[in-house]
């Protein structure tokens, strides 16, 4: 087999953080204690814990709105688009739960398990930038493979009805994990090509990171092993494996914003983003999540006394789609503000 190599660009050696080594190890290693703790749980507590994690999974989505309607120049970049999308998905979302409510709980589960990937895809990538790594192809690549192998072997896996009964989930949520579980007989053929996908894929990564020697970024390999264990303990404990996907995406995005107010808003005062404005004000950056966090919750209480299942899935699926949809627009690593921001140059 011949060397895997990446082009690379200014390659420095050694580590190479995207916050301070501290806080990368405990991004990297987030899906741990939910993970540990849903294995700990029996019975009610397990679905407890399953409504409480989708519920801290709700409250970071919001906070990409806050990004965009908060910062002008944000919102400049797709100005239209940031105009008209919350009607456009308000009213798309109102029209699938008349037609079919599992629907719309299976594709939105499915577009929030990629969409996860790809926020662990895009942490890889800055990683990979930090030492002049210009091809993400092959990570793209290999963490899909995971995915979808871990999808396939849950759905191939007779134990799967069992543990979605155990899991506490009720409604659509619950009927459109069952519809993957109906999907055994595929996901069996499926099995042993998944499996040779992934495998395949990893050596491969493997290699090329070998033959990349001082110039790896080691910090990467940290990020991407830790994301190959979570993927393993969804093949051995599902329930868990999926609290902690789920749960660690949402911390990650808080610590990412939360560190991200401080280098994109408070280092450059000039900047005149209402956000800016707000983090650089005596209440700073703990001051704004916490407004962010008491207004979340103040909508969820307000849903909670409408007791109305219309409402409840129309914001949340809204806010939730929004979420997904608007951060493949504010994240772009060429963008100078946001290259700037993780201290990547913008032209990388």
């Amino acid at each position: 087999m011949a060397a895997i190599t990446v082009p690379r660009n200014s390659v420095t050696g050694g580590i190479q953080w995207i916050h301070r080594a501290s806080t990368d190890i405990i991004i990297a290693f987030a899906w741990v204690p939910f993970a540990v703790v849903a294995m700990a749980l029996e019975g009610d507590a397990v679905a407890w814990l399953m409504s409480a994690t989708l519920l801290f999974s709700f409250t970071h989505q919001p906070l990409t709105l806050a990004l965009v309607y908060g910062d002008a120049d944000q919102f400049a970049i797709r100005r239209r688009i940031f105009t008209w999308s919350p009607l456009v998905f308000a009213v798309a979302i109102y029209v699938t739960i008349n037609v079919s409510f599992l629907v719309l709980a299976i594709v939105g589960g499915a577009w929030n398990a990629i969409h996860t990937l790809f926020q662990r895809y895009g942490l890889i990538r800055i990683y990979g930038r930090k030492v002049g790594e210009n091809d993400g192809r092959l990570e793209r690549a290999l963490l899909l493979s995971w995915l979808f192998g871990a999808l396939v072997v849950g759905a191939a896996n007779s134990a799967t009805p069992d543990r979605i009964i155990d899991s506490g989930l009720g409604g659509h949520n619950r009927d459109a994990l069952e519809v993957l579980a109906d999907l055994q007989p595929i996901a069996r053929l499926l099995v042993p090509l998944a499996a040779l996908v992934a495998g395949t894929l990893t050596v491969l990564w493997v290699r090329r990171e070998l033959a990349a020697g001082a110039a790896a970024n080691p910090a990467k390999h940290m990020y991407v092993v830790s994301t190959g264990a979570l993927f393993l303990l969804m093949l051995i404990n599902p329930i868990a494996g999926l609290i902690g996907y789920v749960g660690s995406h949402a911390f990650e995005y808080f610590v990412i914003v939360y560190t991200n107010l401080r280098t994109r808003y408070q280092l450059y005062p000039d900047d005149e983003a209402l956000v800016g404005k707000a983090v650089r004000s005596p209440v700073g950056r703990p001051g704004f999540i916490v407004i962010y966090t008491g207004a979340i919750l103040a909508i969820i209480a307000t849903l909670d006394r409408l007791n109305n299942a219309t409402a409840y899935a129309l914001v949340f699926f809204t806010l939730g789609g929004l979420h997904v949809f608007y951060d493949g627009f504010i994240w772009k690593l060429k963008r100078g503000k946001v290259a700037r921001s993780f201290d990547l140059p913008a032209s990388v």
